[in-house]
Protein backbone atom coordinates (compact mmCIF):
# COMPACT_ATOMS: atom_id res chain seq x y z
CA UNK A 1 0.00 0.00 0.00
CA UNK A 2 1.35 2.97 -0.95
CA UNK A 3 1.31 6.53 1.39
CA UNK A 4 -0.18 9.27 0.42
CA UNK A 5 1.33 11.26 2.30
CA UNK A 6 4.68 12.96 3.26
CA UNK A 7 6.13 15.08 6.05
CA UNK A 8 8.19 18.05 5.37
CA UNK A 9 10.96 19.22 6.60
CA UNK A 10 8.54 22.13 8.62
CA UNK A 11 6.34 18.87 10.25
CA UNK A 12 3.53 19.99 7.97
CA UNK A 13 1.94 17.29 5.89
CA UNK A 14 2.08 17.72 1.99
CA UNK A 15 1.15 15.75 -0.62
CA UNK A 16 3.59 14.80 -3.03
CA UNK A 17 3.24 15.66 -6.94
CA UNK A 18 3.08 11.76 -8.15
CA UNK A 19 0.66 11.47 -5.25
CA UNK A 20 -1.53 14.84 -6.04
CA UNK A 21 -1.82 13.71 -10.02
CA UNK A 22 -2.23 9.43 -9.81
CA UNK A 23 -5.21 10.31 -6.75
CA UNK A 24 -7.06 12.45 -9.33
CA UNK A 25 -6.30 9.85 -11.97
CA UNK A 26 -7.60 6.74 -10.18
CA UNK A 27 -10.68 8.78 -8.59
CA UNK A 28 -11.42 9.29 -12.53
CA UNK A 29 -10.73 5.34 -13.26
CA UNK A 30 -13.02 4.67 -10.14
CA UNK A 31 -16.11 6.80 -11.58
CA UNK A 32 -15.77 4.93 -15.19
CA UNK A 33 -14.18 7.86 -16.37
CA UNK A 34 -10.37 7.26 -18.04
CA UNK A 35 -9.41 10.87 -18.32
CA UNK A 36 -7.26 9.72 -21.40
CA UNK A 37 -10.16 9.44 -23.00
CA UNK A 38 -12.01 12.75 -22.69
CA UNK A 39 -15.77 13.59 -24.02
CA UNK A 40 -13.97 16.43 -25.96
CA UNK A 41 -16.89 17.48 -28.45
CA UNK A 42 -19.28 18.11 -24.94
CA UNK A 43 -16.45 20.21 -23.81
CA UNK A 44 -15.79 22.18 -26.86
CA UNK A 45 -12.09 22.18 -26.26
CA UNK A 46 -10.11 21.98 -29.05
CA UNK A 47 -8.84 18.41 -29.65
CA UNK A 48 -5.02 18.29 -29.60
CA UNK A 49 -1.70 17.96 -27.80
CA UNK A 50 -1.09 20.72 -25.45
CA UNK A 51 2.19 22.47 -26.22
CA UNK A 52 3.92 25.58 -25.43
CA UNK A 53 2.65 28.92 -26.62
CA UNK A 54 5.85 30.33 -27.17
CA UNK A 55 8.16 27.34 -28.15
CA UNK A 56 5.32 25.85 -29.99
CA UNK A 57 7.17 22.13 -28.86
CA UNK A 58 4.04 19.61 -27.72
CA UNK A 59 4.06 18.94 -23.93
CA UNK A 60 4.93 14.94 -23.18
CA UNK A 61 4.35 12.41 -20.67
CA UNK A 62 2.12 13.00 -17.84
CA UNK A 63 2.03 16.59 -18.54
CA UNK A 64 -0.37 15.57 -21.38
CA UNK A 65 -2.95 14.14 -19.00
CA UNK A 66 -2.64 17.11 -16.57
CA UNK A 67 -2.63 19.73 -18.71
CA UNK A 68 -5.90 17.78 -20.74
CA UNK A 69 -7.79 17.54 -17.35
CA UNK A 70 -7.10 21.23 -16.83
CA UNK A 71 -8.58 21.67 -20.51
CA UNK A 72 -11.76 19.39 -19.56
CA UNK A 73 -12.57 20.78 -15.77
CA UNK A 74 -12.06 24.19 -16.88
CA UNK A 75 -13.33 24.75 -20.05
CA UNK A 76 -10.95 26.08 -21.81
CA UNK A 77 -10.99 25.57 -25.50
CA UNK A 78 -7.23 26.39 -26.40
CA UNK A 79 -4.59 23.52 -26.07
CA UNK A 80 -1.63 26.63 -25.90
CA UNK A 81 0.21 27.43 -22.29
CA UNK A 82 2.94 29.44 -20.95
CA UNK A 83 4.17 30.75 -17.62
CA UNK A 84 3.41 34.19 -15.96
CA UNK A 85 7.16 35.52 -17.19
CA UNK A 86 6.32 34.31 -20.53
CA UNK A 87 3.54 36.16 -21.23
CA UNK A 88 5.21 39.51 -19.58
CA UNK A 89 7.83 38.87 -22.42
CA UNK A 90 5.21 38.81 -24.76
CA UNK A 91 3.91 42.14 -24.30
CA UNK A 92 0.63 40.75 -22.24
CA UNK A 93 -0.33 39.62 -18.65
CA UNK A 94 -2.20 36.84 -16.58
CA UNK A 95 -5.64 38.13 -15.33
CA UNK A 96 -5.83 38.96 -12.02
CA UNK A 97 -7.02 36.09 -10.43
CA UNK A 98 -6.37 33.39 -12.44
CA UNK A 99 -5.38 30.48 -11.29
CA UNK A 100 -2.64 28.29 -12.77
CA UNK A 101 -2.16 24.64 -13.58
CA UNK A 102 1.00 22.67 -11.82
CA UNK A 103 3.00 20.50 -14.30
CA UNK A 104 6.65 18.68 -13.97
CA UNK A 105 9.50 18.59 -15.36
CA UNK A 106 11.81 15.61 -14.74
CA UNK A 107 15.98 15.73 -14.20
CA UNK A 108 18.69 14.71 -12.65
CA UNK A 109 21.15 16.20 -10.55
CA UNK A 110 24.11 14.73 -8.01
CA UNK A 111 24.59 15.02 -4.86
CA UNK A 112 27.75 16.92 -2.84
CA UNK A 113 28.23 13.96 -0.58
CA UNK A 114 27.92 11.39 -3.67
CA UNK A 115 30.12 13.73 -5.67
CA UNK A 116 32.77 13.17 -2.76
CA UNK A 117 31.76 9.68 -2.86
CA UNK A 118 32.43 9.31 -6.61
CA UNK A 119 35.86 11.52 -6.03
CA UNK A 120 37.08 9.65 -3.13
CA UNK A 121 36.47 6.02 -5.13
CA UNK A 122 37.68 6.83 -8.54
CA UNK A 123 34.43 6.49 -9.71
CA UNK A 124 31.36 7.96 -11.49
CA UNK A 125 29.10 9.71 -9.39
CA UNK A 126 25.26 8.66 -9.21
CA UNK A 127 22.69 11.25 -10.42
CA UNK A 128 19.79 11.46 -8.13
CA UNK A 129 16.34 11.52 -10.38
CA UNK A 130 13.66 14.29 -9.18
CA UNK A 131 10.68 16.08 -10.34
CA UNK A 132 10.46 19.98 -10.54
CA UNK A 133 7.16 21.89 -10.26
CA UNK A 134 5.85 25.11 -11.84
CA UNK A 135 2.87 26.69 -13.24
CA UNK A 136 1.54 27.58 -16.59
CA UNK A 137 -1.41 29.22 -17.32
CA UNK A 138 -3.58 28.69 -20.31
CA UNK A 139 -3.71 31.39 -23.36
CA UNK A 140 -7.48 32.47 -22.52
CA UNK A 141 -6.34 33.35 -18.80
CA UNK A 142 -4.50 35.76 -20.48
CA UNK A 143 -4.60 39.34 -21.91
CA UNK A 144 -2.60 41.31 -24.28
CA UNK A 145 -0.87 38.48 -25.99
CA UNK A 146 0.04 38.81 -29.40
CA UNK A 147 -2.32 37.77 -32.25
CA UNK A 148 -0.79 34.97 -33.57
CA UNK A 149 -0.13 33.44 -30.10
CA UNK A 150 -4.24 33.19 -29.27
CA UNK A 151 -4.96 32.70 -32.64
CA UNK A 152 -7.42 29.90 -33.14
CA UNK A 153 -6.51 26.85 -35.38
CA UNK A 154 -7.50 27.03 -38.89
CA UNK A 155 -9.89 23.89 -38.81
CA UNK A 156 -9.11 20.99 -41.29
CA UNK A 157 -11.29 18.32 -42.92
CA UNK A 158 -12.00 14.96 -41.43
CA UNK A 159 -10.66 13.41 -44.53
CA UNK A 160 -7.58 15.04 -45.01
CA UNK A 161 -7.04 14.43 -41.04
CA UNK A 162 -7.65 10.52 -41.92
CA UNK A 163 -5.49 10.35 -45.06
CA UNK A 164 -2.50 12.04 -42.71
CA UNK A 165 -3.23 9.38 -40.24
CA UNK A 166 -3.27 6.60 -42.87
CA UNK A 167 0.17 8.27 -44.34
CA UNK A 168 1.76 8.17 -40.92
CA UNK A 169 0.55 4.23 -40.77
CA UNK A 170 2.03 3.40 -44.20
CA UNK A 171 5.25 5.29 -43.47
CA UNK A 172 6.07 3.12 -40.86
CA UNK A 173 6.14 0.39 -42.81
CA UNK A 174 4.62 -2.28 -40.25
CA UNK A 175 3.55 -5.19 -41.34
CA UNK A 176 -0.79 -5.35 -40.87
CA UNK A 177 -2.94 -7.83 -41.64
CA UNK A 178 -6.78 -7.36 -42.17
CA UNK A 179 -8.80 -10.10 -41.42
CA UNK A 180 -10.51 -12.07 -38.35
CA UNK A 181 -12.43 -10.84 -35.38
CA UNK A 182 -9.03 -9.57 -33.26
CA UNK A 183 -6.74 -6.85 -33.10
CA UNK A 184 -3.05 -8.13 -31.59
CA UNK A 185 0.27 -7.68 -32.21
CA UNK A 186 1.86 -10.70 -32.74
CA UNK A 187 5.55 -10.21 -30.74
CA UNK A 188 7.37 -13.75 -31.89
CA UNK A 189 6.75 -12.84 -35.72
CA UNK A 190 6.67 -9.09 -35.69
CA UNK A 191 3.07 -8.53 -37.26
CA UNK A 192 -0.21 -6.73 -36.32
CA UNK A 193 -3.22 -8.23 -37.16
CA UNK A 194 -6.89 -6.23 -37.29
CA UNK A 195 -10.07 -6.84 -38.27
CA UNK A 196 -11.24 -5.40 -41.73
CA UNK A 197 -11.49 -1.90 -41.64
CA UNK A 198 -15.14 -2.44 -43.14
CA UNK A 199 -15.42 -4.16 -39.49
CA UNK A 200 -14.86 -1.14 -37.62
CA UNK A 201 -18.10 1.15 -36.35
CA UNK A 202 -15.83 4.84 -37.52
CA UNK A 203 -13.26 6.07 -38.68
CA UNK A 204 -12.09 6.67 -34.88
CA UNK A 205 -12.64 3.32 -33.90
CA UNK A 206 -10.13 1.97 -36.36
CA UNK A 207 -7.49 4.60 -36.32
CA UNK A 208 -7.25 3.66 -32.19
CA UNK A 209 -7.15 0.43 -32.79
CA UNK A 210 -4.22 0.60 -35.30
CA UNK A 211 -2.15 2.97 -33.10
CA UNK A 212 -2.44 1.01 -30.27
CA UNK A 213 -1.10 -2.33 -31.59
CA UNK A 214 1.38 0.16 -33.31
CA UNK A 215 2.10 1.14 -29.68
CA UNK A 216 3.04 -2.51 -28.98
CA UNK A 217 4.83 -2.76 -32.05
CA UNK A 218 7.19 -0.14 -30.93
CA UNK A 219 8.47 -2.44 -28.27
CA UNK A 220 9.99 -4.71 -30.52
CA UNK A 221 14.08 -5.36 -29.65
CA UNK A 222 14.85 -3.87 -32.63
CA UNK A 223 13.21 -0.51 -32.10
CA UNK A 224 12.55 0.63 -28.05
CA UNK A 225 12.91 -2.83 -26.49
CA UNK A 226 10.32 -3.38 -24.00
CA UNK A 227 10.03 -6.34 -22.44
CA UNK A 228 7.02 -8.06 -23.77
CA UNK A 229 7.33 -11.59 -22.63
CA UNK A 230 4.55 -11.10 -19.83
CA UNK A 231 1.77 -13.52 -19.27
CA UNK A 232 -1.48 -12.31 -20.02
CA UNK A 233 -3.71 -11.11 -17.04
CA UNK A 234 -0.24 -10.36 -15.04
CA UNK A 235 0.54 -6.91 -13.65
CA UNK A 236 3.08 -6.04 -15.95
CA UNK A 237 0.69 -7.15 -19.07
CA UNK A 238 -1.81 -4.39 -17.85
CA UNK A 239 1.19 -1.84 -17.30
CA UNK A 240 2.38 -2.49 -21.08
CA UNK A 241 -1.76 -2.04 -22.63
CA UNK A 242 -1.80 1.21 -20.74
CA UNK A 243 1.09 2.14 -22.10
CA UNK A 244 -0.31 0.95 -25.79
CA UNK A 245 -3.67 3.05 -24.56
CA UNK A 246 -1.75 5.88 -24.12
CA UNK A 247 0.12 5.55 -27.42
CA UNK A 248 -3.25 5.32 -29.20
CA UNK A 249 -4.75 8.11 -27.06
CA UNK A 250 -1.46 10.78 -28.06
CA UNK A 251 -1.66 10.00 -31.41
CA UNK A 252 -5.17 10.20 -32.19
CA UNK A 253 -5.05 13.44 -30.51
CA UNK A 254 -2.73 14.47 -32.71
CA UNK A 255 -4.31 13.88 -35.42
CA UNK A 256 -7.47 15.31 -34.07
CA UNK A 257 -8.99 12.09 -33.77
CA UNK A 258 -11.35 11.20 -30.95
CA UNK A 259 -9.25 9.05 -28.76
CA UNK A 260 -11.16 5.55 -27.59
CA UNK A 261 -10.44 3.30 -25.12
CA UNK A 262 -9.44 0.02 -26.64
CA UNK A 263 -9.52 -1.83 -23.41
CA UNK A 264 -12.18 -1.19 -20.79
CA UNK A 265 -11.22 -4.90 -19.23
CA UNK A 266 -8.65 -3.60 -18.10
CA UNK A 267 -9.65 -0.55 -15.38
CA UNK A 268 -9.72 -2.66 -12.66
CA UNK A 269 -6.13 -3.85 -13.38
CA UNK A 270 -4.72 -0.07 -13.88
CA UNK A 271 -6.89 1.11 -10.65
CA UNK A 272 -4.32 -1.91 -8.83
CA UNK A 273 -1.17 -0.48 -10.19
CA UNK A 274 -2.13 2.87 -9.84
CA UNK A 275 -3.07 2.52 -6.34
CA UNK A 276 -0.21 0.82 -5.44
CA UNK A 277 2.85 2.69 -7.15
CA UNK A 278 2.25 6.45 -7.63
CA UNK A 279 4.95 6.69 -10.44
CA UNK A 280 3.04 3.84 -12.10
CA UNK A 281 1.10 6.43 -14.60
CA UNK A 282 4.41 9.23 -15.05
CA UNK A 283 5.71 5.75 -15.90
CA UNK A 284 3.40 4.78 -18.70
CA UNK A 285 3.12 8.05 -19.58
CA UNK A 286 6.97 8.73 -20.37
CA UNK A 287 7.12 4.93 -22.45
CA UNK A 288 3.79 6.33 -24.76
CA UNK A 289 5.33 9.60 -25.35
CA UNK A 290 8.50 8.11 -26.46
CA UNK A 291 6.45 5.28 -28.59
CA UNK A 292 4.27 8.86 -30.26
CA UNK A 293 7.41 10.30 -30.87
CA UNK A 294 9.27 7.48 -32.55
CA UNK A 295 5.85 6.37 -34.76
CA UNK A 296 5.51 10.20 -35.97
CA UNK A 297 9.49 10.23 -37.00
CA UNK A 298 8.24 8.10 -39.54
CA UNK A 299 6.83 10.99 -41.49
CA UNK A 300 10.39 12.45 -42.31
CA UNK A 301 10.07 9.71 -44.94
CA UNK A 302 7.44 11.75 -46.26
CA UNK A 303 8.92 15.07 -45.85
CA UNK A 304 6.72 16.31 -42.73
CA UNK A 305 7.68 18.53 -39.93
CA UNK A 306 8.08 16.27 -37.01
CA UNK A 307 6.65 17.41 -33.68
CA UNK A 308 8.91 17.22 -30.51
CA UNK A 309 7.20 15.86 -27.80
CA UNK A 310 9.20 17.09 -25.07
CA UNK A 311 8.27 18.98 -21.79
CA UNK A 312 8.23 22.49 -22.59
CA UNK A 313 9.36 25.10 -20.51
Amino acid sequence: MRHTHQQSASGTSRISLYEEVTDRIVAELEKGCVPWVQPWQASGAALGLPRSAVSRKFYSGINVLILWDAVIRRGFAAQEWLTFRQALSLGGHVRKGERGTAICYADRYIPKKEQERAREAGDEPNAVPFLKRFIVFNVEQCEGLPGHIVAAPKPVAPSALSHDAEALIAATGAVIREGGGQAFYHRSEDFIRIPSAADFVSAADYFGTVFHELGHWTAHSSRLNRDLQHRFGSSAYAREELIAELTSAFLCAHFSIAPQIRHANYLGHWLQILKEDSRAIFHAASQASKASDFLLAFRELRGAEIPTAEAAE
